[in-house]
Parts: C-alpha cells; structure tokens; sequence
C-alpha cells in the first residue's frame, strides 16, 4: 500500500514532467525586485504586477532609494495593485529597515525576513526559494491551499497548518518547486470553479476532495 509521501513523490514526479522550468511568474532580477513584486500581488494578478514594477523600479532602482521616497508617490505607482496604500507604507518602511538594520542587504533567513514589514512566512518562502535557492518551508497560496485540500495532503485552510502539512510529504530540495507547480496547476487544470478533472494529470491520485 502507498504511503501518503510516495502518493506525493508521484505528484511531484507528474507535475515536474508537465513544468520543466519551475520558477515565479512575477518578473524579478534580484531578491529585493521579487520581495517587492510579491508584496504587490497580494490580492493581486502576477500579470498586473509585472505591469507596474518596471516603472517602479525605473523610478526607485534600488532599496535606498526606495527608503527615501515619498509614501505619496509610492501609492500612486502601485495603484492599480491593489490595497495601495499598505503596500507603499509597507514597501518603504521594509526598504528602510533593510538599509537600516541589513546593510542594505535583503536578509537569507526566515527569522530576518519576517520583520520586514509586508512580509509574512509566504513571501519570506518565495524569496528564499527563488531568489536565494534557499528551501525553509513551502509557500502556501491561494492555489496551494486549493489542490492541497482536494489532494486529501490537508484538512486546514490555514497557511501555516498546511505549510506544516506539506512538509513532511515533500522532500527539503521540492519545497520552493512543488509551490510553483501547483500555482501553474491550480491557473491552468484545477480551477477554483471549474477543475479540469478529465484528462487531468493527476486524475488517478487525486480523491477530488471537497468537489
């Protein structure tokens, strides 16, 4: 009888086979521009996002200068993202502190990152992972909430709980990966509304949970 993990090795194996270059689909050249970007696609699009950081970051290229923006004009290019008045108090303010504390450096720890302000256990995932190759836990959004309910890998709909959860099923080197995959399979095959379940590469593992 499989076990619960090898039922994950194979949705790993599936999902690697089907998403060969596993990365963000936010638009980033550094840690600082991914840290950004995925504050800004909180309750937001990636694609809205990639709209808007180049004008960002062409205004206030780097984190110092950032720190030393009015929170006015921040707001006014985040706009169109999204509870814009949080994300451009929060932006400056972590900007700040990483001049201030970091040296001007964006922190490789768990422990440093979540004190920035904006940044919670999420973003702190996916700049480890992506930014740093550094993999501290898996990043649990929307999508991955989703598929992970319906995969029967989590009861919860709590992100801490369900990062807990996925843990343990994945092996340290899958963590940054197995996120990408599933925001790619939660946008492309398992909708919210309408899950593509015919023909779906995971048909035969998945026991369709809550559907």
């Amino acid at each position: 009888m499989p076990t619960q993990k090898d039922r994950c090795q194979a949705i790993f194996a599936r999902l690697a086979a089907r998403y060969p270059d596993p990365k963000p689909a936010l638009d980033f050249r550094d840690a600082w521009s991914l840290l950004v970007a995925t504050v800004l696609a909180a309750q937001c699009t990636d694609a809205r996002v990639n709209q808007v950081t180049p004008t960002l970051f062409a205004r206030w290229p780097g984190i110092a200068d950032l720190a030393q923006a009015d929170v006015a004009d921040i707001e006014e290019v985040v706009h169109s993202t999204g509870f814009f008045r949080n994300k451009a108090k929060n932006l400056k303010a972590a900007a700040q502190r990483v001049m201030e504390v970091y040296g001007g450096r964006v922190p490789q720890t768990m422990a440093e990152l979540v004190t920035l302000p904006g940044v919670a256990r999420k973003t702190a995932n996916i700049v480890l992972g992506s930014a740093f190759h550094i993999n501290e836990g898996i990043a649990v959004d929307t999508h991955v909430t989703r598929i992970a309910n319906r995969l029967g890998l989590t009861a919860s709909r709590d992100a801490v709980i369900i990062e807990r959860d996925l843990m343990p099923l994945f092996e340290r080197p899958q963590w940054a990966d197995i996120n990408h995959y599933l925001v790619y399979f939660g946008r492309e095959v398992c909708d919210a509304r309408k899950p593509r379940c015919q023909g779906c590469d995971l048909s035969d593992l998945c026991p369709r949970k809550g559907l």
